[in-house]
């Protein structure tokens, strides 16, 4: 009996010494480095490691038993990790932390610690078990993406400044005042869908009774559009002695007279041809209002007409048509024209107005657009612009606007 009880102990002996082994085995072979320290002895020493520390820090076995921890930190490990790992050992708290260590060799590596305490039977913390894992390319890659994203801020920051410098540039080149005249009154309104407009407006005197107004709509929005749109504003500015909208007068540079609509259309469409590689046009309507005999010469090249709003009677949207400028080689163009009376106005605009779309998808419409006109028509003319554009505005219900919105007007004095 007592032989069997023996050989019965030997056996429960054995199996736990394999079971102690087989534990033993898998600490070394892990891939992650453990660590054992011991809590009651002074300094808190470590009492074991296994082969996946050695191979993550460099340090063998017997270089590492004996010492504390902290052998592995340098000059950069970051304090607050430190001051972590301090304050959970001394409370004997659980603690996981990213901390810069060192190897043998010097070269820094990230350390993911998990750090666990092992109590006794009295619920003592005897020991701390530490597993260590290499998460520098993890890190590296995190910091290298915080590094591409700084440096894409700065450039976004860049851009901004960039793209308010264009766009004070742009508005510089918005009429800073309106022709003062007593045959007649004239306003404009703005209002870019982006921070940079890819339409453009003008009202500029030709000469002491006629003047010339525009409204042009470039393709697309953005920078390229806008680029097109101040290209053109230059190229019709007549201070720079060669716009298409003077034409010299008997080959004597000294005087000018003015040049028909439709050719200035015509001479647009040459200068501006169309170009595959950016694919942009231009849409625009362009006329020259003589104030003496009241008469409003314009020509449409792929752009809404323009709107008259008696000082009497029924609002009349003007019947014209045309290529839009660039689109089609050598087009031509019909001038239309419209006798004026005393009081009356004429509104040119951009398509987004009549395009404006409500929360349904219905467009606001010419029928509205001139239902505003009419309504305001006891107003003084930029009042009435501004209620036309609130009017628009708000039919989107708030959605924002999708293209940009321009008026010029003008209006035969009383």
């Amino acid at each position: 009996m007592q032989a069997r009880r023996l050989r019965a102990a030997r056996r429960i002996v054995s199996s736990f010494d394999d079971e102690l082994a087989l534990k033993d085995r898998a600490l070394d072979i892990a891939s992650e480095g453990v660590v054992i320290v011991d809590l009651q002895q002074p300094g808190s020493p470590i009492i074991y490691v296994n082969e996946g520390f050695e191979r993550l820090t460099g340090y063998s076995r017997a270089e590492a038993m004996g010492l504390n921890c902290r052998f592995l930190q340098g000059d950069k490990t970051d304090p607050e990790a430190r001051e972590e790992i301090r304050r959970a050992i001394h409370e004997r708290t659980p603690c996981v932390v990213e901390i810069l260590n060192y190897r043998k060799d010097g070269a820094p590596f990230w350390n993911r610690l998990s750090l666990t305490p092992v109590r006794n039977s009295r619920g003592e913390a005897t020991h701390y078990i530490g597993i260590q894992s290499d998460v520098s390319v993890r890190r590296y890659a995190e910091d290298a993406l915080r590094a591409a994203n700084h440096e894409l801020g700065l450039a976004a920051e860049r851009l901004r400044l960039d793209l308010d410098a264009a766009a004070h540039i742009q508005r510089a080149l918005l009429p800073e005042t309106v022709p003062r005249l007593t045959a007649a009154s004239f306003a404009w309104s703005l209002r870019p869908s982006e921070r940079l407009a890819g339409d453009l407006l003008g009202i500029i005197p030709l000469d002491e009774e006629c003047v010339g107004l525009y409204v042009a709509d470039v393709s697309g929005h953005g920078v390229p559009a806008a680029l097109l749109a101040v290209t053109l504003s230059h190229w019709l500015e007549p201070a720079r002695g060669q716009s298409p909208l003077l034409n010299a007068d008997d080959g004597n540079a000294t005087h000018s007279r003015i040049t028909p609509p439709a050719t200035v259309a015509e001479r647009l469409s040459a200068q501006f041809p169309f170009d595959v590689r950016t694919a942009q046009y231009f849409t625009m309507i362009y006329g020259v209002l003589d104030t003496r005999s009241r008469l409003f010469r314009f020509v449409c090249a792929g752009h809404p007409a323009p709107i008259h709003v008696p000082r009497d009677g029924a609002a009349r949207w003007l019947d014209a048509g045309g290529f839009p400028v660039g689109l089609v080689p050598n087009p031509s163009y019909d001038e239309e024209r419209i006798a004026l009376a005393e009081g009356d106005r004429v509104f040119l605009f951009s398509d987004g107005l009549v395009e404006m779309e409500n929360a349904a998808g219905e467009a606001f419409g010419i029928g509205r657009f001139m239902d505003a006109f009419v309504n305001t028509r006891g107003s003084p003319l930029d009042a009435t612009l501004d209620s036309v554009m609130a009017t628009v505005e708000s039919w989107s219900g708030g959605s924002g606007r999708r293209d940009d919105l321009s008026i010029v007007a003008f209006e035969m004095s009383k």
